[in-house]
């Protein structure tokens, strides 16, 4: 049913799908790669408050008859995905129980995504959450490795990219991670979500 409407679209590192507030001409299933979806604040800060990969779409939101997001949207890790126009997407999902009860019960999964980032980001340290973010990425990847800046995940966390050096340089002296020229690796997955918030 969607096959007709799907397109290919390279998903580029640091491309903006959607900022917020402006509509949402496209829904996006990520194929590879790691979207952000980013919460940005009157005063210029911004943190992420939520990730897409390949087990869900971004776009939920033109279910409840919404034209636009309260977030933006950017590709943080490169990779590849499908998308189609929201209208179309509606309009396919009007159509098919089956379709609309799986992206209900996807709609339901980020928004538990969404309020145990926002708890995290209250209780957990920062090495708790790089954890979490790194193990996060990696279960959207198709192997251990993948192209990761400092600079990229303190705007993810939300936190200033010498917190994010430190947290980092601890998750590697104790051998859970690789990190080098923009390139982080798990070593350790069994130690990293010992290390990593709940």
């Amino acid at each position: 049913m969607l096959q007709s409407v799907l397109q290919h679209t390279p998903l580029e590192y640091g491309k903006v799908l959607y900022e917020a507030g402006q509509a949402i001409e496209f829904v996006y299933f990520p194929l590879t790669g790691v979207i952000s979806m980013v919460k940005s604040m009157a005063d210029g800060n911004a943190a992420e408050v939520g990730t897409v990969g390949n087990e869900g779409m971004l776009g939920v939101a033109v279910l409840i008859a919404e034209r636009a997001g309260g977030t933006s949207a950017h590709v943080q890790i490169p990779g590849e995905g499908l998308r189609m126009p929201a209208r179309a997407f509606r309009e396919a999902v009007s159509r098919s129980a089956s379709l609309q009860n799986r992206v209900q019960r996807y709609g339901f999964a980020l928004f538990n995504q969404v309020t145990q980032v926002a708890a995290c980001n209250r209780f957990h340290d920062v090495e708790q959450r790089t954890a979490r973010w790194l193990l996060m990425v990696q279960d959207r990847m198709p192997g251990d490795g993948f192209p990761l800046t400092h600079e990229v995940l303190s705007l993810m966390l939300g936190v200033r990219r010498s917190s994010v050096t430190v947290a980092a340089g601890r998750l590697s002296s104790a051998g859970l991670i690789e990190y080098r020229r923009g390139q982080v690796t798990i070593t350790n997955r069994a130690g990293l979500e010992a290390r990593s918030c709940e």
